[in-house]
């Protein structure tokens, strides 16, 4: 956050606070600071930054920025020490009327201390509390891996390995006193719904498979598709524009066929390059991959879950299993995304969700010839894969009919 707030990155960013003070601001580096009892407190960056407190809650605090201080910032950062659990965070942005109006949900980052993340990870709590610092990996869009000078290789790589067994959706780059690109921070798009195809390609589809879809013209022109390739002067995106239908308003539906965005549009965000260099420890290289792992030294009660499955989905099942798991599974599922190919529709259709939130549209027609294939991933605590797996195959087209 103090580098956010000094460094010249030339973006105007609000960064809100849990608890003015704990980040130690060098007066010489204010341009003005303004508020009183009844306000927050606002303190202006010479870099243009903004940073305030919050003195009620949250919703208020956004409020009074987007309502009074609209022209002082373009980005806004929400450091959350002492709210440990983000989802109330995240799904403020979609209960509140204005905050859903006004603002965009971008993405969650959680810092993680290299030399001590362990110590957090394996801390135990009593039954039925869930540990703060999984849920904090398990939310989020970018994880940051700092003080990597800290600990050895051999540390880094097996702390990497379960962080991904904890979320297989985020995209994690190691970093030293927390330098960190700022484009990496900002214009993540995790909570996008035209995202949602672009984290299960990198998920699921190998390097020369993603060169096969551009040549067919599925991934952005001047991407580049040289597999392996870390030149981080090349072009490794491929963001994706979808526009939006119209909306089902129908409250609990689930049904995939239906519009259930919350937002009238969202910007695209291109994803990071990866780093394929094997053993690499670049700090300003980005070594997520999209492949969830099963960690072997560890039995985190917050896992990821992956799944893939070849062929067309039937409606009516797939749609009761997602009701059913939005109904009696909420509290334990944090996050979820997915692309879904139904059986007589020809748009597939993408979703995403956190806890009971379920947001989902129609996307691109499948392509002749192409494979449907439906790729899943949940995030949360105590999900047994197999259970989601056997529950997904269930959901195949023309298994009913198969088998009587």
């Amino acid at each position: 956050i103090n580098r956010i707030l000094t460094a010249d990155h030339g973006k105007r960013i609000a960064v809100i606070e849990n608890e003015f003070g704990a980040i130690g601001i060098d007066d010489a580096l204010i341009a003005t600071r303004a508020g009183s009892e009844a306000d927050d407190d606002i303190v202006v960056m010479l870099n243009g930054c903004v940073c305030c407190t919050v003195r009620q809650d949250l919703i208020a605090t956004l409020s009074d920025l987007v309502t009074n201080k609209r022209d002082k910032f373009d980005h806004i950062i929400i450091e959350t020490t002492g709210l440990a659990n983000p989802a109330p965070v995240v799904q403020s942005f979609y209960l509140d009327p204005l905050l859903e109006d006004e603002l965009r949900l971008d993405g969650v980052v959680t810092m993680v201390d290299a030399r001590h993340a362990e110590m957090h990870l394996d801390e135990e709590k009593p039954e039925g509390v869930v540990n703060e610092a999984l849920e904090q990996v398990a939310f989020a869009d970018r994880l940051v891996l700092n003080k990597c000078d800290l600990a050895d290789e051999t540390a880094l790589n097996a702390l990497e390995g379960r962080l991904r067994s904890i979320n297989a959706i985020g995209s994690l780059r190691r970093s030293i006193n927390s330098e960190v690109d700022m484009d990496y921070l900002l214009g993540i798009g995790g909570f996008d719904i035209e995202s949602v195809e672009e984290s299960m390609r990198a998920m699921f589809v190998k390097p020369d498979e993603v060169e096969a879809e551009a040549e067919s013209g599925s991934a952005e022109e001047a991407d580049c598709t040289t597999p392996g390739c870390t030149d981080p002067s090349h072009d490794h995106s491929h963001s994706h524009t979808h526009s939006h239908s119209e909306g089902c308003s129908e409250p609990g539906c689930t049904d995939p066929t239906h519009d259930h965005s919350h937002t009238d549009a969202h910007g695209g965000a291109d994803s990071e390059a990866e780093c394929s260099t094997p053993g690499c420890t670049d700090p300003t290289h980005d070594h997520s991959h999209g492949h969830g792992h099963t960690h072997t030294h560890h039995d985190d009660a917050v896992t990821s879950v992956s799944l893939q499955l070849e062929g067309d989905l039937d409606l009516e099942m797939v749609n009761s299993w997602l009701e059913e798991l939005l109904t009696e599974r909420n509290e334990d599922i944090f996050r979820m995304k997915g692309i879904l190919s139904i059986q007589g529709v020809d748009e597939r259709f993408v979703f995403q969700g956190v806890h009971q939130l379920f947001e989902g549209i129609p996307s691109a027609p499948w392509r002749e010839g192409e494979a449907r294939v439906s790729r899943l991933v949940f995030i949360g605590k105590n999900l047994v894969e197999e259970d989601f797996s056997l529950d997904f195959q269930a959901c195949r087209a023309g298994l009913l009919e198969s088998s009587s």
